[in-house]
This record gives structure tokens, C-alpha cells and sequence, in this order.
């Protein structure tokens, strides 16, 4: 049912920093998984203005990627083609569902103004606490989202 959901809206997902950011890191996982759906157009990612300042943020920060399998070229190329298949997202509404972490809230507020199905994050915990809900959109772990499509 989770899949026919995420098919039924064209796979339309907002993929939280932590997800792009461990996918750098690591060698393979779920993580990973996210991306190369996105890029294999099995997933449809959306951004905005604030997710994508968030975006450029993170990946700037030379400590978090001593791990990385990537160098710094390949991190940015993997960037640059991850937001080639990325849909621009207007948002004209702030719904402020008051997410314990303030600064998650503009990825609710992404999810909503670009009907997506699912926000895909390692912080389930923060967005199940917020006092706005929203009928029909996920909140899922890349790896339980790997596991409902395998």
C-alpha cells in the first residue's frame, strides 16, 4: 500500500539534509538507496529555496566528509546532478506545524506546498511531534522506504 501511495503521486518526496549528507558519508545503505532513486527518476525530490540554502550548508562543512568515499569534485558533481532532477517548489504559505527542532519546519511546509507523498528523513521522531498534521504525507526512514520497495 506505502509504494501504490508513493506511486500514486508520482514519487514525489522531500529528502531531508541528513539523508543527502549521509549518502555522501557512507559507502552504500539506504541513504545511498534515496539518491540513486532520485537520480534514476524512481523518486521525484523536491526543493525549495530554504532546502536548498540547508543543502549548500551542509555540504560545506570539509569536517563532517573526512570519510567520505568522494572527493570534494565528486561531492559537488553528485550535488549538481541530484538538483538537476530536483522540482523548484514555491512556497507562498507558512503552516509552521511548530516541529520540536524550529529549523525542520520549512521541510513540512516543502512536503506541503509540493503535495508530496512522504518526507524522507533519519529524524522520524521530530517531525511525528509536530502539533499540525497533515493527512497523507509520510514521514519514513530511507531505509524503511528501501524496504517497501524491494
Amino acid at each position: 500500500m506505502i509504494a501504490h501511495m508513493l506511486s500514486s503521486k508520482l514519487d514525489r518526496v522531500v529528502v531531508d539534509t541528513n539523508v543527502l549528507a549521509g549518502a555522501l558519508i557512507g559507502r552504500a545503505g539506504s541513504n545511498r538507496w534515496v539518491i540513486r532513486a532520485c537520480l534514476e527518476g524512481r523518486l521525484k525530490p523536491l526543493i525549495g529555496q530554504a532546502l536548498f540554502l540547508e543543502y549548500e550548508d551542509v555540504l560545506s562543512r570539509k569536517g563532517l566528509y573526512r570519510s567520505s568515499p568522494l572527493s570534494p569534485a565528486e561531492r559537488r558533481e553528485l550535488f549538481a546532478a541530484f538538483l538537476s532532477v530536483c522540482e523548484w517548489v514555491q512556497i507562498y504559505f507558512s503552516w509552521r506545524p511548530n516541529l520540536p527542532d524550529e529549523s525542520d519546519n520549512h521541510i513540512l511546509e516543502l512536503a506541503v506546498a509540493g503535495g508530496a507523498a512522504a518526507i524522507i528523513t533519519n529524524n522520524i521522531r521530530d517531525f511525528h511531534a509536530a502539533e499540525l498534521k497533515f493527512p497523507g504525507l509520510r514521514v519514513v526512514t530511507p531505509r524503511e522506504l528501501a524496504q517497501e520497495h524491494q
